[in-house]
């Protein structure tokens, strides 16, 4: 077994490293790369670096392309605690592939017994993480949740131009969020 994935069967991001690294690592046409923003004299520059070269991995001419469709390997909330009454809420959704966005995609939460959308922000987004956001309204003790394919809109893969995958699995009970007083 590989230490990454570079097929159809195994689209995994590079195994040696956290969930917190892999959010900032994607699949391009080069291999598998990790975007690093500069610090002293350079900050806020940003930098890709290739963590393994394997040509072609997310684009190519027709039917070279090594990975399927951009799919989505985390969702996390942004905001991690909410007052009772109206709030801003933030959540991220993070692709395996670098992704471009047409319109504005949305993505439902689930809110005490009703629902709220948020919508996505692209000056906050980076090319495999959506941000979203949305002044939401819940009630004491109300429970915030994300559910399975809640995530809705045009999003494909940059290197191929072929629509991304937005199916993903419902956010771990631990991640949800009881509002407090």
């Amino acid at each position: 077994m590989s230490l990454w994935g570079a097929s159809t069967t195994d689209e995994s991001k590079p195994k040696h490293l956290s969930d917190a690294e892999k959010r900032d690592v994607y699949a391009t046409n080069e291999g598998w790369v990790k975007r690093t923003t500069g610090t002293g004299g350079r900050a806020g520059r940003v930098h890709e670096e290739i963590l393994v070269a394997i040509g072609e991995l997310s684009g190519g001419a027709a039917g070279t392309k090594k990975l399927a469709a951009g799919t989505i390997s985390s969702t996390r909330f942004k905001t991690l605690t909410v007052a009772a009454g109206t709030s801003l809420f933030e959540a991220e959704v993070v692709f395996n592939e670098a992704v471009d966005v047409t319109g504005v995609p949305t993505l439902e939460l689930t809110v005490g017994s009703g629902t709220a959308s948020l919508l996505y922000v692209a000056g906050k987004s980076t090319v495999n993480r959506l941000h979203f956001e949305a002044d939401i309204t819940a009630a004491e003790n109300d429970l915030i949740s994300l559910g399975a394919n809640k995530l809705a809109g045009t999003v494909t893969d940059k290197d191929a131009g072929t629509n991304s995958v937005l199916d993903h699995s419902a956010q771990a009970a631990t991640t949800n969020i009881t509002v407090a007083a």
